[in-house]
């Protein structure tokens, strides 16, 4: 009887995952795994609250507390939450850096992932996997004014960054949150204004329409620019929003005399992996989920000047 052909059993494909970048300020979480894009860990829903309308903040607890215990992440950092059978959302860390009882997430609902997330309830559990990406450089910013300049939901991305200059506040010289959005109810964490002013950040609100409450100003965030004593040389701009929204922004501090290569972006795109390699976050030579989501306005001038890239 003549042998069966067998055929040579095909090598085992390895995917070498592209080591997370350094950060600035605390860095990854405090263990080797965490390395591992693909390290994902269970978490439960510790709290939910609602900030405005269609927008809710979901505290996460790590199920293993020794997971919790070693978790880190640096102002400007993502994570990326799964639902099974559902998908993987990447979201902005939204807590303070300092806190180790919960990572919060501030979340509007809009597309598959975060509308699940939103028939969530205190006890449910996400997977997440995370930190990734690159921080705002507050170290480097020591010493310096500081301008934050956002709009909607792009302030989750900054809050774990005015926590952080709370806590480290006579480190550094004027603070400005300006803060936009389309009508005084849709104004984020304004529960917290008033402490953020009491810690000596000039919070300057703005919105697109007033209603019969509204005293303040009306109009764009870069209106907010107006008045501004602006030091040259030793002022750097914290921006989170549209694209749009950021070029008109960074136009703005600049003509104040902000450097271009002291003004920093945390850029949107869609992304899927976390890990260099879906590619659906490339932007130019960058991936946003490695290279970013913070970079250098004159790192990637060239790139938001070319339109739909």
């Amino acid at each position: 009887m003549t042998a069966p052909l067998r055929l040579p059993t095909p090598a085992r494909l390895q995917i070498q995952t592209p080591a997370p970048p350094p950060c600035t300020g605390a860095g990854q979480p405090g263990s080797d795994s965490q390395s591992d894009a693909w390290q994902s860990h269970v978490t439960r829903i510790a709290a939910v609250r609602e900030d405005v309308a269609g927008v809710r903040t979901y505290d996460l607890r790590f199920r293993d507390p020794a997971v919790g215990d070693a978790y880190r992440f640096a102002p400007g950092q993502f994570n990326m939450l799964y639902l099974p059978g559902i998908g993987e959302a990447a979201i902005s860390i939204s807590s303070d850096p300092l806190l180790r009882t919960a990572v919060g997430h501030t979340i509007r609902a809009v597309g598959n992932v975060t509308q699940a997330l939103a028939r969530l309830s205190p006890s449910d559990e996400v997977i997440l996997r995370g930190p990734f990406g690159t921080a705002w450089p507050l170290e480097e910013l020591r010493g310096h004014d500081i301008v934050i300049a956002t709009g909607g939901v792009g302030l989750a991305s900054l809050r774990a960054a005015l926590c952080h200059l709370e806590h480290e506040r006579s480190a550094y010289g004027k603070i400005w949150l300006l803060f936009g959005a389309k009508t005084p109810a849709g104004l984020l964490y304004a529960s917290e204004h008033e402490a953020w002013r009491r810690h000596g950040i000039d919070v300057r609100l703005i919105v697109d329409r007033a209603d019969d409450t509204w005293r303040g100003a009306v109009g764009l965030v870069t209106a907010l620019f107006d008045g501004l004593d602006l030091a040259a040389g030793r002022t750097g701009l914290l921006c989170c929003g549209p694209e749009p929204m950021m070029e008109a922004v960074v136009a703005r501090a600049r003509a104040g005399g902000i450097d271009a290569e002291s003004c920093y972006l945390s850029m949107e795109r869609n992304m899927s992996c976390a890990a260099r390699l879906c590619g659906l976050c490339q932007f130019g030579p960058e991936f946003v989920c490695r290279d970013g989501p913070v970079f250098a306005y004159d790192r990637i001038a060239r790139l938001l000047a070319v339109r739909d890239l």
